[in-house]
């Protein structure tokens, strides 16, 4: 049994003190943490081939150019996360493409290994989607054996199955781009000496370029391949009817989205592609559009490690800014450290949503608020940052911050409630987005195409509405608890849709639980802290690996991490049981002989973006023949996941500040 000295308080206090002067000399001058957000070498890769196709040269070509060769494994391949247990194909391909555009000679050791690595594993054949739009681009795959996308989809009504609000956002934003350099079957060839020719050694009239098949012969798959041949077919024979006003449609819709910094929907595939369908479409590159999103790549979106540059996938200011300020709350540090929490609310305050986005279009009775995840996304408000908006300014300390946030946290609730989908959970940007069926069309071999309600999510806003005074007589609160408990694990964890994976999931349920005055001594509850309780690890850390997204049997297994040991603090904190007490301090006394320098080294990824599952919600119990099913295994080929790089940070803190006024009442 763990005992709790005066001397553990002082170690606590001591890691928090050192935790908030880091935290404190990594705030900006405006007000707000951004840590990077890392991913897989895909980003670097597809950003040096749209240099090609843009005929730009970028100043940091060279850094991109070491920094994948930086994160090459030993057996030549490239992976999707940290430890991933084996390489990824698409990831592989599109480095080793990137690197012969770049000017790698093939007959260099990295491309050897690279090249032995494709041809081992037939990778040109079981690349996804994207992959093969890649390739096609560059004139090294034909388009007829890429799934077509017609410029007339913009066209379908909102009633429609495959209307494209019936895609997740990041989807719709993706789709809208390609669809035009499908139609178009744009190509910007690479010179001669610069075609990967090595990749095809029996000749590329050898090679079969045929999506590989999904789905039985009496299946939505065969039924849409069928489709998928027909417009071909009509594309080929240029009865393509009405496609002119179409394309002008999709451009329109394109340049009307792009955010204030130049990007597009905050992450980087819309980005990317409507780069591309833009030039494609005529737009020069010192067009002020397509000169405004260079631009801001240098800005905000690439970072530099180790001598090497990377550039992010996405820019998380305001989720890092929001989730900062909560670990200084949570640390009872807000009236001591009233500059840097001001300078941090004044910047959220001034980054909320007042747009109608194309959420209002599923919700037009709904009135803007909120705040999205990057600084500027105003077509995406999300509804998890919100949450914690909400959560972080609902609890501001009395004075002219508190009177300037409420209002904004008034209209955030109105929103937040508008958005709640029918099953009483929420999803990340839209409302009820949980159309199976587009998930069968040949285009959705990648991540997730569906946005629909997520436990933790949910579970977040829950938290948030019981700070801001919702009781669990609220009809909200009480179908959001509903949805919660539905989705509970047989064995008492709960599935995490945006972070790794059952420890996260679980980790925000608890606490919203307990925020909804649920009975945290129940059976239901007991189950879950036994869960967690036996999936601790020796050295007092809880961990779980991206692998458990597709290896049921790791659920809750892997290398302790910072941030997934404070994830299972909280949620034991939460159920405020005496059972979890050695559980807790030996978690807390992991975080403290972990600390360095103030802060928590991290190198594990924790952040799920997609687990590749396509449809974006849980696996049904009993769920079998997953890598068939979705054509990955543990290396996530379908996935992407990601390193927050200050979820190491205020993790930590949040957990180490709530423990010590737990260990108090104790």
């Amino acid at each position: 049994m763990f005992a709790t000295s005066k001397a553990e308080h002082n170690s606590i206090d001591s890691a928090t003190a050192a935790g908030l002067d880091w935290l404190e000399l990594a705030q900006s001058e405006e007000g707000y943490w951004a840590g990077m957000l890392e991913s897989n070498c895909c980003m670097e890769a597809e950003w040096l081939m749209a240099f090609h196709v843009l005929g730009v040269d970028y100043p940091d070509r060279a850094g991109l150019v070491s920094g994948i060769l930086s994160k090459q494994r030993d057996d030549g391949a490239w992976a999707t996360y940290f430890e991933a247990p084996s390489g990824d194909v698409n990831t592989t391909v599109e480095s080793y493409v990137a690197l012969r555009i770049s000017g790698v000679a093939p007959d260099a050791q990295a491309m050897r290994a690279a090249r032995d690595w494709i041809h081992a594993h037939d990778a040109l054949h079981k690349i996804r989607v994207f992959t093969r739009y890649w390739l096609a681009i560059l004139g090294e795959w034909p388009w007829r054996k890429t799934p077509n996308l017609p410029p007339e989809i913009i066209r379908l009504p909102l009633w429609f199955p495959f209307n494209i609000y019936r895609f997740a956002s990041w989807a719709r934003a993706t789709l809208l781009p390609l669809s035009l350099l499908s139609a178009r079957r744009f190509t910007r060839p690479l010179p001669e000496a610069l075609r990967p020719d090595e990749l095809f050694p029996e000749g590329r009239d050898q090679f079969d370029f045929t999506l590989p098949k999904r789905g039985g012969w009496c299946s939505w798959e065969t039924v849409f391949r069928g489709t998928d041949r027909l417009l071909h077919g009509l594309q080929q024979a240029r009865l393509t009817v009405g496609r002119r006003g179409a394309v002008a449609r999709c451009l329109e819709w394109i340049i009307r989205h792009q955010e204030a910094d130049g990007s597009w929907g905050g992450i980087q595939p819309p980005w990317i592609y409507s780069l591309m369908a833009l030039h494609a479409s005529g737009y020069p590159v010192d067009h002020p559009v397509i000169a405004r999103s260079l631009q801001a790549l240098q800005e905000y979106w690439s970072y530099e490690r180790d001598g090497h540059v990377f550039i992010q996938a996405c820019e998380s200011s305001v989720w890092d800014t929001v989730l900062s300020l909560l670990a200084i709350q949570e640390c009872a540090a807000e009236t001591d450290r009233s500059d840097v929490v001001d300078r941090a609310v004044r910047w959220v305050l001034g980054k909320e949503c007042d747009y109608r986005g194309d959420w209002s279009l599923q919700t037009p009775d709904a009135e803007p608020g909120g705040w999205a995840f990057e600084r500027a996304n105003r077509h995406y408000p999300d509804i998890d940052d919100t949450s914690v908006a909400v959560l972080v300014l609902s609890r501001l300390h009395d004075g002219g911050q508190r009177s300037l946030a409420r209002d904004a946290v008034r209209r955030a609730i109105d929103w937040m409630l508008a958005m709640q989908s029918d099953n009483g959970g929420w999803g990340a940007f839209d409302r009820n987005n949980d159309t199976a069926i587009i998930t069968k069309i040949p285009f959705c071999d990648f991540g997730e195409v569906l946005d629909p309600p997520s436990v933790d999510v949910t579970a977040h806003v829950v938290e948030a509405l019981a700070a801001a005074g919702f009781t669990i007589g609220s009809d909200a609160l009480r179908r959001a608890v509903g949805y919660l408990w539905s989705e509970q694990e047989p064995a008492g964890c709960w599935f995490g849709r945006w972070g790794v994976n059952y420890v996260y999931g679980t980790a925000a349920v608890l606490p919203a639980l307990a925020a909804a005055g649920e009975d945290m001594q129940q059976a239901r509850v007991g189950d879950a802290v036994g869960w967690l309780v036996g999936h601790q690890n020796e050295d007092g850390g809880w961990g779980e690996t991206c692998a458990s997204y597709m290896d049921l049997a790791l659920a809750g297994r892997g290398t302790s991490t910072a941030s997934q040991t404070a994830w299972a603090i909280v949620a034991l904190l939460a159920t405020d049981r005496e059972d979890t007490r050695d559980a807790i301090l030996r978690g807390v006394n992991f975080l403290l002989d972990g600390q360095r320098e103030g802060s928590w080294e991290e190198p594990w990824y924790t952040g799920s973006g997609f687990p590749g599952y396509g449809f974006g919600a849980r696996l049904l119990p009993g769920a079998a023949d997953l890598a068939e099913r979705f054509q990955q295994g543990p290396e996530l080929a379908r996935a992407f996941m990601i390193n927050y790089n200050l979820y190491r940070h205020y993790f930590p803190l949040i957990a180490l500040g709530r423990a010590r006024g737990w260990l108090a009442r104790h």
